[in-house]
């Protein structure tokens, strides 16, 4: 296969087919790799900005019927440890994040077996009451399949009683690998393949902000990483024109640290320059999805910031606040002026931003 030729068609942002996406991630040198996928960020947003967030993340919950294999965070409904995040907390939580500067929260749950719509569409109406200045940020494919299992309800029927009761967009959590045999492996009781889109096309239909994910590095062939980025590109493909779509994508390594699945299979851990690969081919078949965001939260500040030269232009938020790639070995942690000082030494400008990519001026 000519790989020159199919740089070409890539810089001029044209659809690559799965064999040439699967060719250029298995066999490209790197460099060129990183080179492409620059040119294309360049093409894309031209100059040296690099945006970055303020949000706090708050966990509804901590108890799931999920027992995906790779997250310590959850517990059973009767187990240890369990609680319901309260009120109060969430105000407390909610004023330490506005002085802090942001305005947004990160709200995700486990699937609770007896949460079901009015739980969540109370706790957003109080949050929003009180708060009204805040986005929210919320749940997510899973937890929708969950919801509208739960109420005999449409995926449709749930977002719009969501967004009435104050749900500004939707994160793309719980995509893990968008293919059905890896996810039967590792998260068996969640969102299919199907569901998990079916979701974000409704979102779509609605006029939601939406993002994706692709947690690698766990189970799942090189191959099917490349049909987890197909799939997303060709739902975003059909969303309606005036639609936001998936805003941004955010891939990033599984946190083995004490999961069952790192119990019971041999998984080599990400190295820096598989994450910096996966970035540029991320770039490079996302033709459609405009922003492309290095997880330092889980490569930790060198790597994230050699990313920015491999394809991505944002590192996402502080995350003032993040329990659950932590429990699994995450440790890295960016104040306010830690993520702009990053910014500047890696040689690009910082610049805040909002969850649809709107810049927040000073």
């Amino acid at each position: 296969m000519n790989f020159d030729q199919i740089y070409d068609r890539a810089l001029s942002l044209e659809t690559l087919s799965e064999e040439e996406g699967f060719a250029l991630y298995g066999h490209a040198p790197t460099s060129e790799l990183v080179y492409v996928a620059w040119q294309i960020r360049q093409k894309l947003h031209p100059g040296n900005t690099v945006t970055w967030m303020i949000d706090r993340n708050i966990n509804i919950t901590n108890i799931c019927i999920s027992a995906c294999k790779f997250c310590n965070f959850h517990r059973k409904v009767n187990g240890d440890g369990t609680y319901t995040t309260t009120f109060e907390e969430y105000r407390t939580k909610i004023e330490e994040m506005l002085h802090l500067g942001g305005s947004q929260l990160l709200i995700q749950g486990g699937m609770h077996p007896h949460y079901g719509l009015s739980f969540y569409t109370d706790l957003f109406s109080s949050l929003k009451n009180k708060f009204p200045q805040v986005r929210l940020h919320a749940l997510g494919p899973p937890e929708i399949v969950h919801i509208a299992r739960k109420e005999r309800m449409s995926y449709r029927e749930v977002l719009e009683k969501l967004i009435i009761s104050g749900l500004d967009s939707l994160p793309g959590a719980g995509a893990e690998i968008l293919c059905d045999r890896v996810r039967k492996e590792i998260s068996p009781a969640k969102a299919t393949t199907a569901q998990w889109l079916a979701v974000m096309a409704e979102a779509h239909k609605l006029g939601m902000v939406t993002s994706a994910t692709m947690m690698f590095g766990h189970l799942e062939t090189l191959g099917e990483r490349i049909e987890h980025l197909i799939r997303l590109r060709d739902l975003q493909s059909i969303k309606p024109t005036d639609a936001p779509g998936f805003m941004a994508f955010i891939p990033w390594p599984f946190m083995s640290e004490g999961t069952e699945l790192v119990r019971t299979k041999t998984i080599a851990p990400v190295m820096p320059v598989e994450y910096i690969r996966t970035i540029a081919i991320s770039r490079i078949m996302l033709n459609n999805i405009r922003n492309i965001q290095a997880s330092w939260l889980t490569v930790g500040r060198e790597t994230a910031t050699v990313a920015l030269y491999a394809g991505a232009n944002d590192l996402g938020s502080i995350m003032i606040e993040e329990n659950v790639v932590s429990a699994a070995g995450a440790s890295f942690k960016l104040s306010a002026s830690a993520m702009q000082q990053t910014i500047t030494e890696a040689g690009f400008k910082p610049q805040l931003r909002m969850q649809d990519y709107r810049f927040i001026e000073p």
